[in-house]
Parts: C-alpha cells; sequence; structure tokens
C-alpha cells in the first residue's frame, strides 16, 4: 500500500507510466500534496464498477427505507397493478 501514495511532483514526471500501469489493472494511487492526501487516480473499469456498486447501495437503502416506512405491497398481483397503470 505504502508504495501506492505518491506526491503531486512524482506524479507530474510519472504521468505515462502511471496511466499504463491503472491500465493494466495496476491498483488506485494515491496523491499526496504537502503531505496531505488529495486525490485518488484509478482505471476507468474499476470507477465504473464503484459508480455500479454505489448505485446499487442506494437501491437497497432506499428499499430499507420503503420497508421500515410500511411503503410496501405484496409481490402477489404485481402484475395485474402494472396491467392497470398502462
Amino acid at each position: 500500500m505504502q508504495d501506492r501514495i505518491k506526491p503531486i511532483s512524482w506524479l507530474k514526471a510519472n504521468s505515462s507510466e502511471v496511466i499504463r500501469d491503472l491500465g493494466n489493472g495496476g491498483a488506485p494511487l494515491f496523491i499526496t500534496q504537502n503531505g496531505e492526501a488529495k486525490a485518488v487516480l484509478q482505471d476507468v473499469g474499476s470507477f465504473e464498477r464503484t459508480q455500479e456498486t454505489l448505485a446499487m447501495l442506494k437501491l437497497l437503502a432506499l428499499g430499507r427505507d420503503d420497508m421500515a416506512s410500511d411503503r410496501v405491497a405484496p409481490v402477489k398481483g404485481l402484475a395485474a397493478r402494472i396491467r392497470k397503470r398502462g
């Protein structure tokens, strides 16, 4: 993990290598500025998977909230209710 934390000056000097490494499945790279973590670089595929996971977790949380607030309907008769709306 320590080898994946680099200062911004290192990133500026090694950006091509970083992009190549990330594109080949390299782990995310943490960028520091003045000794503080400021950014995380990761490949596009990992980013997209993370976003999809977050979206799914949000849907699950919304469903949990609906259940807690009793805003649910039984599955039985769902097809009929959908046809009725259409």
